[in-house]
């Protein structure tokens, strides 16, 4: 097999950003229709750190994947966010950068491609795929344009370099390949560690430090991701149906273990908080939905009760598929999951912010 779409399908890649669309599709829609690629290298989720990795340690393989999927014949923009390392290593390589504000929705997919086109880098409706092209909403022609993340587009570099079969000799049959995974939190040597899926999920965390014993608690996927309790986290393995079972997914490759001295309700409200906060204020579930999010998780978790409880449950319900993009279902998801970890403790009338120490400031992430 000799074209590269051939050996991606067989191979069967995916989307390393957290979608987990197949990579064959996206790339044969992107040379069919000469669309512009957009490497995202901004690692815009809370944890993320692999596409800088990336960027670091394999930009000569980076760029071979980037050939690959554009055949040479248009040149290729790295999308960054403004006056990070990434950002330097990139420019210093003489390659096209384009800056991203530090704001939580700035790189999302369409966010990007709204910035490439002098727009602002919010997230934009679409009635089809931006790799076929469109318009914004100011009635400006979008050009066909494909994001791809930077593990994603250095993978394809290795399937034609190692081929399918090696490709394939890692993780399972339904989700093959190796895949980054960034492990940080309260553990001792936060990594970029190479991974696959099918393992446990201690194997990763053992090779950052492991968990001290009085870690109760291991976020998965960041502020679009999931909580599980540390018998959780011990017992599971790292692939999707598992993760399913608890109401995510592999997402974009991030674990972080939650620090034990911080009070667990309070490290949920305060990513929360940010999650309302960093909103692109376009539409009623991030202007409005989120910030009520956030205070019901308040109002929830100072004083724990029926009441509370059932208005908290009936937010949850109001976000699905319902923004403009899909960050109010990622921050609403992951407080569906602390409900369902931190909930039941704090009905039992554990001591205020369960878990840890009493805040003495408005809920803010840091």
């Amino acid at each position: 097999m000799s074209n590269i779409i051939e050996l991606i399908n067989a191979a069967g890649l995916t989307g390393r950003g957290g979608a987990a669309f197949p990579s064959a599709i996206k790339i044969k829609a992107a040379k069919e229709n000469k669309a512009r690629l957009i490497v995202n290298v901004c690692d815009g989720e809370i944890g993320a750190a692999k596409d800088g990795w990336v960027v670091a340690n394999h930009l000569n393989e980076l760029l071979e994947g980037v050939a690959l999927i554009t055949s040479g014949h248009a040149k290729p923009i790295f999308a960054a966010h403004r006056d990070s390392t990434t950002a330097r290593l990139l420019a210093a390589a003489g390659l096209k950068v384009l800056e991203v504000p530090h704001r939580y929705v700035s790189s999302e997919e369409t966010s990007l491609i709204s910035l490439a086109h002098g727009g602002t880098a919010r997230p934009m409706t679409k009635k089809a795929p931006f790799v076929f092209g469109g318009q914004r909403s100011d009635g400006k022609r979008i050009r066909p344009t494909v994001v791809l993340n930077a593990e994603s587009v250095w993978r394809v570099s290795q399937i034609s370099r190692r081929g399918v079969d090696w490709f394939r000799s890692y993780g399972t049959d339904a989700e093959p390949g190796p895949r980054l995974v960034a492990v940080g939190g309260f553990v001792s040597t936060p990594s970029i560690i190479e991974a696959a899926a099918g393992i446990p999920l201690m194997d990763l965390i053992n090779l950052a430090g492991g968990l001290d014993p009085s870690v109760r608690f291991v976020g998965v996927g960041g502020l679009g991701g999931i909580l599980l309790t540390a018998d959780e986290a011990r017992s599971a393995i790292w692939d999707t149906p598992t993760m399913k079972s608890y109401g995510g997914g592999l997402g974009p490759g991030i674990i972080t273990v939650w620090d034990p001295r911080q009070a667990a309700a309070h490290t949920a409200g305060a990513m929360i908080a940010y999650g309302a906060g960093e909103s692109a204020g376009q539409c009623g579930p991030c202007m409005f939905g989120l910030p009520a999010l956030s205070a019901d998780w308040n109002a929830f978790a100072m004083h724990p009760g029926a009441d509370s409880h059932r208005r908290l449950q009936n937010r949850l319900t109001l976000f699905e598929r319902r923004g403009a993009c899909a960050h109010p279902d990622g921050v609403s998801r992951f407080a569906t999951s602390a409900l369902r970890v931190l909930g039941p403790e704090l009905l039992q009338s554990q001591p205020y912010f369960a878990g840890g120490n009493q805040p003495t400031e408005v809920l803010s992430y840091v």
